[in-house]
């Protein structure tokens, strides 16, 4: 097992985050997302249930610091030499009175760490305020600052080999969905049929596997369809139920988004209106799409559409997508939503996701895109109509 990408691209990356702390003035970086972690160093494993962080200085290399008994997944999925994987002991998990940060914290001191423009991500799901204090008690004499999401912003532009990876994501994305149009019908169970489109996203392709998607695909029958992110049940699916299916592949941690709607029996004239309105907005949205388009002016191409049909859409229409790990796939950075000015760069890679949750029932359609020079391409090749099954 080695890496995913080359010695070169992980150096490239380093350096965009080196630049990225030199323009924020920052000496070091604590870095707590996993997702972060691993664009860093392929570093891949699921340790982010106990205090795990990566260190990055301007003149001191990743260094991992977790678990223990964690710290053998570098050995196969980075390139990190052993100096730069540390662990604390095993004493220091879930204890009362001893904390995995404060033995974090000492070993950045030892380092020359203590008296440096520290930047910590402040807002991410594994960093908790306990470790962060335990840090900055330790390290009383540097500068502690909010880095917000400096590592994100780096991952927007993809690289050729990530794009590579995301296509293959997109491959395993429509296995799921058609292992979703061949088993759903009334009486089949929703549990049983998530269980074949989890074995379907993992199982992957003859040429490659593929992982556990980092939001888990998601159901939305009848009257859950009215709400966005609902879980499955046991029940069993009903003859003329709606049924928007939210699904994905991930490969090497790289996550592609899949959203397609179906209808056991006669579909209702409101389904095949808003279906027409939503399959026309994303046709506007990949219209507006491309290398230096703003976000808002994309988000404004949808809501052309939705205007003329007298509908409305209050949740923003998409966002970056790439690697990620549990509970989000989304990259935390540019969203399709009115206010949001950002330009999108060329090799971005988004997820634009209409759904329309209305009142007793729902509907989605959602594309993993590739955002080109002078255009935009759908990385999943897949029918966008309502998939209807006569009953």
């Amino acid at each position: 097992m080695a890496p995913p990408f080359s010695r070169t691209e992980y150096s490239d990356r380093l350096t965009r985050v080196r630049d990225a702390m030199q323009s924020r003035e920052l000496d070091v970086l604590v870095i707590g997302d996993p997702a972060n972690i691993n664009w860093l160093t392929g570093y891949d494993a699921w340790s982010f249930y106990t205090p795990q962080i990566m260190v990055v200085g301007l003149e001191l290399d990743p260094t991992w610091i977790g678990r223990e008994m964690d710290a053998g997944a570098a050995d196969f999925t980075t390139y990190l030499p052993p100096e730069q994987v540390v662990a604390f002991p095993e004493t220091h998990v879930q204890q009362t009175d001893i904390h995995a940060a404060q033995f974090m914290g000492d070993w950045m001191k030892s380092h020359g760490l203590d008296g440096k423009r520290i930047g910590y991500e402040s807002d991410v799901y594994y960093l908790t305020p306990a470790a962060v204090g335990h840090l900055k008690e330790r390290l009383c004499n540097s500068s502690w600052q909010d880095c917000g999401l400096l590592v994100n912003w780096q991952r927007l532009t993809k690289s050729p080999a990530e794009i590579a990876m995301l296509q293959q994501a997109s491959v395993i994305a429509a296995k799921a969905m058609q292992t979703a149009y061949e088993g759903v019908r009334p009486d089949v169970r929703q549990c049983d049929l998530m269980a074949d489109i989890v074995a379907a996203q993992i199982r992957g392709m003859p040429e490659f596997g593929g992982d556990q998607t980092a939001l888990h695909p998601l159901v939305l029958a009848g009257e859950a369809a009215s709400t966005a992110h609902p879980m499955w049940t046991d029940a069993p699916f009903e003859k003329d139920q709606t049924i928007a299916f939210e699904l994905g592949g991930c490969r090497k941690r790289y996550n592609a988004g899949l959203a397609r709607t179906v209808h056991l029996g006669e579909p209702p004239k409101t389904l095949l209106t808003t279906a027409r309105a939503v399959g026309e907005g994303m046709d506007e949205v990949l219209n507006a799409m491309k290398a230096d388009a703003l976000c808002c002016d994309v988000h404004a191409a949808w809501q052309v559409v939705l205007d003329q049909y007298g509908l409305e859409k209050k949740s923003r229409i998409g966002y970056s997508i790439g690697l990620g790990y549990s509970p989000d796939w989304g990259e935390h950075t540019i969203s399709f939503r009115p206010d949001d000015h950002t330009p999108l760069p060329e090799n971005a890679v988004v997820h634009i996701i209409l759904g329309m949750w209305m009142d007793g029932w729902g509907m989605e359609l959602s594309e993993t895109i590739h955002v080109r020079e002078s255009d935009a391409l759908c990385l999943t090749q897949f029918p966008r109509d309502v998939h209807v099954i006569d009953i």
